[in-house]
């Protein structure tokens, strides 16, 4: 499978071409069957995938920069790459069985997912567990032949902890619903998704603590440190590049067309501003911080698990918060360049209205909203319970 250089290179090469598919993606609301199939063919969606099926089994960080490549060209694009690429990567930490279940069928069958616990219960059963649920945010579902779907988890009497639990489905055991009608990332088909009482084995379930970091019940075919990093405190920064590649896209777009753009009112060349000068270094400065935040705690938690330790609990709590704030600054950089762009930005044909919207859905995600993550990092440098999993 292709290097880090030759993904770069293909992902650059592809960002003219999501850009003048953007439009349709939206029109569609997900993405369009070549977009799925240019990224199959790059190899993009197994940049985190074992080796040993055929993917390239890069560095994490890696993930953050290619995203953010794509996002350039079309954020649905990037948020689907993504979530569907993060997929991989967290199934090379199932039990051997469940691995091979979606990989020996195809190596590029795609998973999807739906992680909102509460909105499932499943009970256990002899041999596995019965699954009933409807999720919202199955981001990039329907090309989907798998998907991962959070529940919490309980015995079979009902009685015992309460335990959030992940659960591998195949397509024909869940229904997809049609509700994605938004006004941000509407290319990424984000529907929801049902299940109704269907059972799952237990080697396609998987308890939430078992990712947190460490090995795992797919460290015995994937021993690489990838499948040993803390899942749940770096998935932030998965998704958090869609931000930073649409706010990267909004600066270089503000910076080419403000070069030559005269000023409706008074005719002057509106690079002369220092008012805009100032908006543009502002807006660099956001993403260039939010890039060495996000890449920066990438390689400390890579360096920790390659030294056989585990970031600590402030350590993971900061990677919660820094995802965060990572998308916030990048949403900072976006909104800042929208405003100085004027009227002209509201126009649907401008691709700033586009980047407002995107960047501003891509903040919903519960890992990227500063509220909750700056909470839990808050708690735990106070010395107080976390009140997350992680």
């Amino acid at each position: 499978m292709p290097d880090l250089a030759e993904l770069t290179a293909r992902a650059e090469a592809l960002v003219p071409v999501l850009r003048e598919r953007a439009a349709r993606a939206e029109e569609l609301r997900r993405l369009p069957d070549e977009t799925i199939a240019d990224l199959h063919a790059s190899g993009l969606f197994r940049v985190l995938q074992p080796k040993r099926v055929g993917g390239s089994e890069l560095p994490f960080r890696s993930l953050v920069e290619l995203v953010a490549i794509i996002s350039r060209g079309c954020g649905s694009t990037g948020w689907v790459l993504a979530n569907l690429a993060a997929h991989h990567w967290l199934l090379g930490m199932w039990p051997r069985q469940a691995q091979d279940e979606v990989w020996g069928d195809s190596p590029d069958n795609l998973i999807g997912s739906a992680l909102i616990f509460p909105r499932g219960r499943a009970k256990k059963a002899p041999g596995g567990y019965r699954l009933t649920g409807r999720w919202p945010f199955s981001s990039g579902v329907d090309p989907c032949a798998w998907n991962l779907i959070g529940a919490i988890a309980q015995d079979e009497d009902g009685g015992g902890p309460a335990e959030p639990r992940i659960f591998l489905l195949p397509a024909s055991d869940y229904q997809i619903i049609d509700t994605w009608h938004v006004i941000g990332l509407s290319g990424t088909g984000s529907k929801d998704v049902a299940v109704e009482d269907v059972f799952v084995p237990d080697y396609r379930s998987l308890a939430v603590g078992q990712i947190t970091g460490g090995p795992n019940p797919g460290s015995a075919v994937n021993p690489s440190v990838l499948y040993q990093l803390p899942a749940i405190s770096l998935f932030a920064f998965c998704i958090a590049g869609v931000s930073l590649g649409i706010a990267q896209s909004a600066i270089a777009h503000f910076a080419e067309t403000t070069r030559t753009r005269l000023s409706s009112y008074t005719g002057r060349n509106l690079a002369d501003y220092n008012t805009l000068q100032v908006h543009l270094a502002e807006a660099a400065a956001y993403a260039d911080a939010a890039r060495s935040m996000m890449l920066g705690d990438c390689d400390e938690a890579t360096r920790l698990v390659s030294a056989g330790a585990m970031p600590s609990l402030e350590q993971r709590a900061r990677y919660r918060r820094d995802g965060a704030f990572a998308a916030t600054l990048s949403t900072k950089a976006v909104d800042l360049l929208f405003a100085a762009s004027g009227g002209g930005a509201i126009y649907a044909r401008h691709p700033l209205q586009r980047a407002f919207r995107d960047i501003h859905a891509a903040n919903a995600h519960y890992v990227l909203n500063w509220d909750i993550n700056g909470a839990i990092y808050g708690r735990v440098a106070l010395g107080l319970s976390p009140d997350a999993t992680f």
